[in-house]
């Protein structure tokens, strides 16, 4: 049932994800109340009331299309750790973030987007990264490459000499060793800045406006989706071991995604020698 699913049009799992955010993101987008934003583990770790119910639309839809499969959800996640097990079994996974930028969402910045990718056996078949407050959709699939808006995406390669800005984790949520590794960045040639909202970063390696990203956190509703798109762009992507990014966990970080393999070792070659 997945394979034929896969090989099949895949336009009713973006109407799933435009209708969720139609109806649960935009309507609040600034227009939340104070209630309606709580801290989940820290200042700049926020949910909304549209991240939980986003989530709870796309659970329902995106399960009716592929009957047998589950979700792994950012919120259902935070609610109960066990939900990760999913990426584990043999099951079709759903893997949502339903709100990709919530900081961004709640301060009415636009910079934020819903994040669907389907994965099996740990490994990620499809993506769709949606902006909605732009009305931006990017849609990849494994071995038949990514569009945007219908238009195929090429990550490129930077120019020679081009200086490479690199969107990496906020130091807030990074370790001592993961700080000195990202220190790495900051070196001739290389402008690091702190990234926005994952998806959409991701979306800008694949657009090749941006040569690539230094993250240290592995929740794979941030990545899943991304790092499809970039794969289908034509970019690369490793951790600071060298292997590719597990979606289950386990992986070593930090970890890049970039428009070419030789700009993805570079930057690994500067994390591996700060860290």
């Amino acid at each position: 049932m997945l394979e034929r699913f896969l090989t099949g049009d895949l336009s009713a799992v973006e109407e799933a994800v435009r209708k969720a955010a139609e109806a649960e993101i935009l309507p609040r987008f600034r227009q939340l109340a104070d209630h309606e934003v709580v801290q989940k583990n820290g200042p700049h770790d926020l949910v909304t009331v549209a991240d939980r119910l986003a989530e709870e639309h796309l659970t329902a839809s995106l399960t009716a299309l592929l009957p047998g499969s589950l979700v792994v959800g950012e919120e259902a996640v935070h609610a109960d750790p066990s939900v990760l097990d999913a990426l584990r079994g043999d099951a079709p996974v759903w893997i949502v973030d339903p709100v990709d930028g919530t900081r961004q969402f709640v301060h009415g910045d636009t910079g934020f987007a819903t994040l669907v990718a389907l994965a099996h056996r740990g490994e990620v078949l499809a993506s769709w990264t949606y902006a909605p407050a732009l009305d931006q959709l990017a849609v990849a699939r494994r071995g038949a490459g990514a569009v945007l808006d219908g238009v195929p995406l090429t990550a490129g390669s930077p120019e020679p000499g081009q200086v490479l800005e690199v969107a990496i984790s906020h130091y807030d949520f990074t370790t001592e060793a993961q700080k000195r590794a990202l220190s790495g960045l900051e070196t001739e040639g290389v402008a690091p800045r702190p990234c926005g909202s994952a998806g959409l970063e991701y979306l800008a390696v694949a657009r090749g406006q941006l040569a690539g990203t230094a993250f240290s956190w592995e929740n794979p509703w941030d990545h899943a989706a991304g790092l499809l798109l970039v794969a289908e762009a034509g970019g690369a992507s490793a951790t600071v071991a060298g292997e590719p990014f597990r979606i289950a966990g386990g992986n070593a970080l930090p970890f890049t995604a970039a428009r070419d393999a030789a700009t993805a070792a570079h930057i690994l070659g500067l994390l591996a020698q700060a860290g």
